[in-house]
């Protein structure tokens, strides 16, 4: 956009305004306008205490109310129940009576320059609406003669409805008879003598007030006509009444003139009397009748609502029997209240010296009257004709200032009046700018910004806009409303800046200065996309927006579905959140789909995507399902309609059936189809009354079903299949059970159903045994013990027999084993764990199906304490037909007694002879209490309590302490001593650091090695001066241990390793009645050698040795230390019974060995 310095806006206005809403502003001194105010009618209820009637107006100075009642002032006759602000105009009327207060109101607002007035305000008070108390003679008729009964109902608040009813509130049958008139008048045209009845009630209702008022009850006597010839008293011989020429009740006389408004509802009656009864008929003179026009009651009631003027004229209606009519014309005339041709006279600003044309341009019938006041005081001609009345129209020549004020026109005619304030002002002013100065305004880039210079001035302003002292130019500005608005098209970062607005005409000149900020636009730079999700699932749409930083308050993100907004709550039971630029939906569902806008808003701007969201969810259900026969009535098609898959394709529809015979009611899969098929050919039992329904299933799940078929009945038909599943067992040695899975009742096909059982011993008979049976289970009994038998089973009904079946092979009962397992053999692997071997036992002492092998052995006794006899017993069963297995979880340095036995279903065989063995020492369990306590400033007193299980015989406890740094947490400085003595329990150490941080660990030894450690940690006190130099000669002796320690341990290891080599994969051999181990030396050879066990087959065992010097690498007994899987081949595993698959590797001999060192080998 450009400015250039030659071209000003400079638009003028007409030296007289003219406009619907003449807007002064409050700032300059103008007469009073009427803003709001109640119009009438005000129905006061009678249960109303109070009412309010409101006057509102606007005017500098601020004007005052009065109030007129029936054109009198207005004075409240008691100040504490009415209250008229004479500042706000509100008028409040409190009594106990309201009917007081009934007339015709009017509010005048008043100021020095004018007084205002509003149209007339009626209050209307309607009491509590009541029949009069009356007594009513009894109406008396003779049979055939007119009768009406008068109900005058009381005024009320309308509507008023009128009912006809008996006392005990039957309605009083209408018909072309009798009928209610809208007078509320009951009619008859003719009496007859079940007419006479003594309770005619008239009922008045007023629903607005809920009330209901009923009129005393009327009695009617209809007297029977006597015979011409017959003059007797009691003669009872009906006699019909005499025909009678019709004549009218309602309306009297021969002419009516109706007189309606324009717009109301026309409503004509003629209710007629004669004998027999009349009809009536309706025409419009001269006229065809509209087409709007509707009879009721009977035809006695011409109705036409909203009349217009083309529905004036003649009516007649025509009331005939066959005695003869009469007639009744209606003049209808249709009116209008005044109204304005176009619109009210208008309020007009204008300058000193012009002329004032006032025009009040009204219509109506009749033509209304006008009347013209100013400032409420009605006026004609002015002596020193200036201002001249011309019936519409006023004019004021050469007017002046005090001619300023409120002009009123008011028309009327017998219908109503209408009323117009017309605010005259007349001055000179200079420019008055009302808009701030420096009024700040901000846009953004490439929208539109109208900057305001609003001026009040008479005559009217030229207005200039400038920048940088240049006149504004170009396409891009676009100055309005006379100048005072200043619209730039599409705003640039340049257009930023000050502009000045000038207003200037021959009273003087104005300015005002606008400041404009022109921002960077809100946009949205990552759109949602338009995303599928599952029913149930979480929803996700991201909208990540830009905008003007100083933005920041004003920006909100907005989300609408469709074109409402989306609520955003954060109570925890709401499906949607917003996460920054994301909303999520949380289990969404299809009412969740649609079209989804993000709208990015700024105080200045906003922008919008939208995005479309699909939700999948199950398929509905098939529609329109049709059943038809192919070949027969068990061969048939069902198709059906899909419905819709809900943006999943249908993977699959479901057939489903219910029959009635055997399970009413539940509901069974039949056959499933492709989801591009909609047709399904179905096979049926026989016998049975099916209904069908399919649903259909996508990714999604399945849906709803469809609505059943129409029932379809099958003919009954032989089995078209046996039993399957057939089983044979024996519970009993010398018994066979079979069987089988039956037939469900739906496929048993007809009535008369039952099994055959066919079985001959397999390569012994040739023949077959049969018998029938009903039951799905038969028992063969004297049978030889475990034999094959070939065996079949056949289905038939009252209708035949099913296809010939397959022979199935199963053996008779079983009996217990009769031999035991020998050459049992046992190899201890470590201190838990045992290697057992035995040679499995002949076949046919089975005498069944092998279940497996079974290991027991008993604990006997603890050998740290060998006089108490213990007898622990365990147990192991490894399944299958196998000959060695590994037995995990005994106890260390303990006797045990192990036997072996085979079994089967029936149960377990003999045992086999027992074993003896011994297992070796183990390391001992964790120190269970170890606690410290200082005794001196650089000495500790450690006390502890023995393992709970020592797993052997405790030889010495080994101690180290370590000097920790309190700040990195790491370990200075280690020192250890082995303490002899299994029943030391105490220790004391000396000469360590000064107030310092220090960890013992205590492990228990025995001579296979020491437990895990019991840690605990503790600081000693300050040193004492000179503390350094014992510290200092502490450290001395403690390198010296320690290189006397590393010597000797070295050269132990040395001895320890050539001695393994040199008895590397010994065994030895153990009696039945093993004596105990006496010779120490030799017991001690035995542990060390444990630790390196291996065979020349045999992998060695995994996870190090077991044996340490200082124990530091024993944490547990050697179950800790090595698994099961340690003592398998590659690649081999454990079942689920804990025995190896497989065979266990290596080469084992048999024979007997004399050294002790090594797995013991135990032979039987």
């Amino acid at each position: 956009m450009t400015l250039a310095g030659s071209l000003s806006l400079r638009l003028l206005l007409a030296l007289t305004t003219m406009a619907s809403g003449l807007n002064i502003p409050l700032e300059v001194e103008q007469p009073p306008t009427i803003i709001t105010y109640t119009s009438g009618p005000i129905i006061v209820l009678h249960f109303d205490t109070a009412i309010t009637v409101k006057c509102k107006a606007r005017g500098n100075p601020p004007p005052e109310y009065r109030w007129e009642k029936d054109g009198q002032a207005f004075v409240p006759p008691n100040f504490q129940t009415i209250r008229a602000n004479q500042t706000k105009g509100l008028l409040v009327l409190h009594s106990e009576d309201m009917s007081k207060f009934e007339g015709k109101y009017r509010c005048y607002a008043s100021n020095k320059l004018g007084t205002a007035m509003t149209n007339e305000i009626e209050i209307k008070a309607f009491s509590i609406p009541k029949f009069p108390k009356e007594t009513l003679s009894p109406i008396v008729v003779t049979e055939g003669e007119p009768i009406t009964l008068k109900c005058n109902p009381p005024e009320g608040v309308a509507p008023r409805l009128i009912y006809w009813m008996t006392v005990d509130l039957q309605h009083i049958e209408q018909n072309e008879r009798v009928s209610m008139g809208t007078d509320g008048n009951l009619y008859f045209s003719n009496a007859l003598k079940n007419d006479s009845r003594q309770d005619y009630g008239c009922f008045a209702a007023f629903n607005r007030i809920r009330t209901i008022v009923q009129k005393n009850a009327m009695a009617v006597v209809v007297k029977r006509l006597k015979p011409a010839n017959d003059s007797s008293e009691s003669s009872h011989t009906p006699v019909a009444p005499p025909a009678r020429i019709p004549s009218l009740l309602l309306p009297s006389g021969v002419q009516t003139e109706k007189v309606l408004l324009k717009g109301e509802d026309l409503q004509l009656e003629c209710i007629p009397e004669g004998f027999p009864t009349p009809s009536v008929k309706w025409i419009k003179m001269g006229e065809v009748m509209s087409p709007r026009v509707k009879f009721n009651n009977y035809n006695k009631l011409l109705s036409l609502s909203a009349v217009e003027e083309s529905d004036e004229g003649k009516y007649m209606c025509t009331a005939e029997n066959s005695a003869g009519k009469a007639v009744h014309y209606f003049d209808v005339i249709v009116e209008e209240p005044p109204k304005w041709l176009t619109e009210p006279p208008q309020s007009q600003l204008t300058v000193i010296g012009s002329d004032v044309h006032i025009k009040c341009s009204v219509s109506g019938k009749p033509q209304p009257a006008i009347t013209w006041r100013r400032n409420g005081v009605m006026f004609r001609d002015d002596p020193d004709k200036r201002m001249q009345v011309f019936d519409d129209t006023v004019i004021l020549f050469n007017a002046k200032a005090e001619d300023s004020g409120v002009y009123q026109c008011e028309a009327s005619n017998r219908h109503g009046n209408i009323l117009a304030n017309v605010n005259i002002v007349i001055m000179n002013m200079a420019p008055l700018i009302l808009t701030e100065n420096n009024q700040e305004y901000a846009a953004v880039v490439g929208k539109e910004i109208t900057m305001n210079c609003s001026v009040f001035s008479s005559p009217p302003s030229s207005i200039s806009w400038t920048k940088d002292e240049k006149a504004i130019e170009g396409e891009g500005f676009l100055a309005f409303e006379s100048g005072q608005s200043l619209k730039i098209i599409n705003a640039e970062k340049g257009d930023s800046g000050k502009y000045i607005c000038v207003a200037s005409n021959m009273e003087g000149s104005s300015a005002v200065t606008a400041v404009l900020d022109v921002k960077d636009a809100t946009k949205i730079v990552g759109p949602p996309q338009n995303t599928q999700v599952d029913s149930g699932k979480l929803a996700k749409l991201m909208c990540k927006t830009e905008y003007d930083a100083s933005l920041q308050d004003t920006f909100e993100l907005v989300w609408r579905k469709e074109t409402k907004e989306i609520p955003l709550s954060s109570e925890k039971n709401s499906r949607y959140s917003v996460k920054g630029a994301m909303l999520e939906i949380m289990n969404v569902n299809l009412s969740d789909q649609g079209t989804y806008t993000c709208t990015a808003r700024t105080s200045l701007d906003e922008d919008s995507a939208t995005a479309v969201l699909t939700v999948r969810d199950v398929p509905d259900a098939p529609i329109k399902l049709d059943l038809s026969e192919l070949d027969s009535p068990r061969n048939v098609v069902l198709s059906w309609i899909p419905g819709s898959d809900h943006n999943s394709t249908v993977t699959e529809f479901v057939v489903e059936y219910e029959e009635n015979r055997w399970e009413p009611g539940r509901w069974k899969e039949l056959q499933r189809v492709t989801g591009n098929q909609a047709t399904a050919e179905l096979k049926l039992y026989g016998n049975l009354n099916y209904q069908f329904r399919v649903y259909a299933v996508n990714a999604i799940g399945p849906g709803p079903p469809s609505e059943p078929t129409e029932r379809h009945k099958t003919p009954p038909a032989a089995p078209d299949r046996n039993p399957e599943n057939i089983k044979i067992q024996g519970h009993h040695p010398h018994q066979m059970e079979i069987s089988w899975e039956p037939l469900s009742p739906v496929e048993r096909n007809g009535p008369g159903f039952e099994y055959k059982v066919k079985y001959r011993q397999l390569g012994v008979e040739d023949s077959f045994t049969e018998h029938m049976v009903n039951r799905s289970v038969f028992l063969v009994n004297n049978t030889p013990t475990f034999v094959p038998y070939e065996i079949k089973i056949l289905s038939r009904n009252s209708y035949g027999w099913g296809p010939e079946p397959k022979p199935v092979t199963g053996y008779s009962g079983e009996d217990v084993p009769t031999a035991a397992p020998r050459d049992i053999a046992v190899e201890v692997i470590n201190t838990t764990v045992l290697r057992v071997s035995w040679t499995p036992v002949p076949p046919a002492t089975v005498r069944g199906r092998l279940g497996g092998y079974n290991v027991h052995w008993v604990r006997r006794r603890s050998l740290l304490n060998p006089d108490k006899i213990l007898d622990l017993s365990h147990s192991m069963s490894f399944s299958g037909n196998r000959s060695h297995v590994i037995v995990p979880g005994l106890e260390p340095f303990s006797e045990y007694k192990l036997t072996v036995y085979v079994f089967n279903k029936k149960g377990n065989g003999p045992k086999s002879d027992p074993v003896t063995f011994n297992t070796p020492e183990g390391v001992p369990e964790q120190v269970t209490v170890l606690t410290s306590s200082i005794i001196q400033r650089d000495s500790v007193r450690l006390e502890w309590a023995q393992p709970p299980k020592s797993n052997g015989i405790l030889t010495s406890y080994l101690l180290q302490y370590h000097l920790i740094n309190e700040t990195a947490l790491e370990v200075i400085d280690s020192k250890e001593i082995n303490i002899t003595g299994a029943d030391t329990n105490h220790w004391t150490l000396q000469g360590l650091k000064g107030d310092s941080l220090y960890r013992f660990d205590l492990r228990a030894c025995t001579r296979a090695g020491c437990g895990p450690p019991q840690a605990e940690e503790s600081r000693t006190d300050f040193p004492e001066p000179g503390a350094a130099s014992q510290e200092s000669s502490f450290s001395t002796h403690g390198w010296m241990i320690g290189t006397m320690c590393a010597v000797a341990l070295l050269t132990l290891v040395v001895v320890i390793a050539c001695f393994l080599r040199k008895n590397k994969g010994g065994k030895y051999a153990v009696k039945e009645k093993e004596e105990p181990h006496s010779d120490t030396e030799s017991q001690k050879m035995n542990d060390d050698t444990f630790c390196d066990y291996s065979d020349s087959d045999e992998k060695p065992l995994k996870g190090g040795s077991l044996c340490s010097l200082k124990g530091d690498d024993a944490t547990g007994d050697s179950v800790s230390r090595y698994t099961l899987g340690d003592y398998a081949d590659g690649g081999r595993e454990f079942n689920e019974d804990g025995s190896f698959i497989g065979e266990y590797s290596g080469h084992r001999h048999r024979g007997s060995v004399s050294e002790p060192n090594g797995p013991s080998l135990v032979n039987v």
